[in-house]
């Protein structure tokens, strides 16, 4: 057996997956945050701002499947409970300014980054952080699906958990 897979609390004694049995845990509010970047030509967030895409309201429609992948991702992590799900708040801005134009964060010159920031909350036995981390990459994808067609050079990239309490573990704040 892996000494590493005997370490970890998703593997049974003989190194077979299981899912965490988290029947004697206490019910205790759960919070988790996480944050991704879709990092894209200026153009592309300009077209996001003006409410132009040919698709529709592009941060409205991420907003939404950001939302509704919180409560489906026991279906898409296999190992991940299904909890209940109380409240999800989802942000979407563009970085701090960094050049002289007012409404465009630009990084080296040439593109934009638009941050996804999820809050999730719940009262359970178990953590929100994979429903924020799904979140936020449903959020991150949307935007991607819905601005593709003019921009296939957009990359998604630092998505991670920024913050969470609750449970036996405690409370952890990413630096």
């Amino acid at each position: 057996m892996d000494p590493n897979k005997a370490q970890s609390n998703h593997f049974d004694p003989g190194g077979n997956a299981r899912m965490v049995d988290v029947t004697a845990k206490p019910i205790t509010t759960r919070t988790a945050t996480a944050k991704g970047d879709v990092v894209m030509r200026p153009e592309t967030a300009e077209m996001i701002r003006g409410g132009t895409a040919k698709k529709g309201d592009v941060l409205t429609i991420a907003r939404i499947a950001a939302i509704s992948a919180t409560k489906l991702t026991p279906l898409l992590i296999p190992l991940c409970h299904g909890i209940a799900v109380e409240a999800v708040d989802v942000r979407f801005c563009f970085e701090p300014q960094k050049s002289s134009a007012p409404h465009l964060a630009v990084r080296d010159g040439d593109s934009v980054t638009l941050c996804c920031e999820v809050d999730v909350r719940s009262s359970g036995k178990t953590g929100v952080e994979m429903e924020a981390l799904t979140a936020v990459m449903a959020g991150c994808l949307t935007v991607f699906d819905m601005c593709k067609s003019i921009d296939r050079g957009m990359t998604i990239q630092g998505v991670r958990v920024v913050a969470k309490s609750g449970g036996a573990s405690g409370d952890f704040f990413a630096p």
